[in-house]
């Protein structure tokens, strides 16, 4: 979600890439919710973040899980690495639609709130 928000909103400025410590597929409900606002990432993959620990391009890293802020190796280039913490809606993936889809929305919106506000500030 984070990667299709900053590059839905801020692509002028940004581009963002998405990697997770343990990735999965791409959820069903991260692509509902998200289509609900008009962002379409049923093409999206999830990557690892083996993908990208070596590229030497990168401006900046943000963590958005406590996992991923405690796990994340260390780049090797001269990356700065920040974290905001977001509580990751993927544990309710099992739940019904009623108890799960708000957590995905909750999830989605902070990412747009707060991702996209420090990028904007950095601009």
């Amino acid at each position: 979600m984070a990667e299709a928000l900053i590059n839905h909103h801020l692509s002028d400025s940004w581009q963002a890439f998405s990697a997770g410590v343990e990735p999965l597929s791409v959820n069903p409900r991260a692509i509902q919710v998200m289509a609900e606002i008009g962002v379409d990432i049923s093409s999206s993959r999830s990557k690892s973040i083996n993908e990208f620990i070596k590229r030497d391009d990168l401006d900046l890293v943000i963590t958005v899980c406590d996992n991923a802020r405690e796990t994340c190796p260390v780049f090797s280039g001269p990356v700065q690495q920040i974290h905001i913490g977001i509580d990751d809606p993927a544990p309710f993936t099992a739940y019904p639609d009623d108890q799960a889809l708000p957590k995905f929305r909750q999830a989605r919106d902070i990412i747009k709130e707060k991702l996209l506000g420090e990028l904007r500030a950095r601009l």
